[in-house]
């Protein structure tokens, strides 16, 4: 997928406020430190599209990108930051809670996993209860850069035998870096995937 368009639509922190227009959107979640705003800028290929900040925690409200004019890719808040005052943790997690239940136009999910970090209690539970809710993720991880070749195989066989403690198959998954675009065409060219298949089923972008 080449990306023609990318641009800032709306921020907001109630579902019912997003925009209300028929297309698929994806959204991209994980913890406040995985690198989620980075990532989003390396699949655009704008410096400056999602914020970044030394400060973890940056991003607090549902963020809407309409890009090339035909599907939503949605920055959510990162979960787990322990710097966060427990209200707001309560208030992002309310809203979130809220999106991933209530957000028909929502496609996909795609939950964002640091690469050089053992499985995470945190992650796996979010992941279990997006299951449990029969909404679609994917896994990408992130800073693929960071580890050597046989230490990233190492990291990825462990976390593909702790979600298969649980899971019938390991979900689909990428390996990225927004250092060196590592994983960008993969993962662009799946959404494209997934929305020409909607457009052949249904006819419109999303009904």
């Amino acid at each position: 997928m080449k990306i023609t368009s990318a641009e800032f639509v709306m921020s907001n922190s109630d579902v019912a406020q997003c925009p209300n227009q028929p297309l698929p959107e994806y959204a991209f979640i994980g913890r406040s430190n995985v690198g989620k705003s980075s990532l989003i800028n390396m699949l655009m290929q704008r410096k400056s599209l999602a914020k970044t900040s030394g400060r973890p925690g940056k991003t607090q409200l549902i963020n809407h990108f309409l890009i090339n004019k035909n599907w939503f890719l949605v920055d959510l808040p990162g979960y787990g930051y322990a710097r966060v005052s427990k209200q707001s943790k309560k208030t992002f997690q309310k809203f979130i809670t809220a999106y991933f239940e209530k957000r028909k136009q929502l496609v996909l999910g795609f939950v964002l996993i640091d690469s050089r970090h053992e499985p995470q209690p945190i992650d796996l539970e979010f992941m279990e209860w997006l299951g449990e809710q029969q909404i679609p993720f994917s896994i990408v991880f992130t800073k693929a850069d960071k580890l050597k070749p046989n230490a990233l195989k190492r990291n990825l066989e462990i976390y593909a035998a702790k979600m298969l403690e649980t899971w019938e198959e390991m979900p689909m998954h990428f390996i990225t870096s927004s250092s060196n675009n590592a994983g960008r065409e993969e993962l662009l060219d799946y959404i494209d995937q997934i929305n020409q298949e909607m457009k052949e089923q249904q006819g419109l972008p999303f009904n």
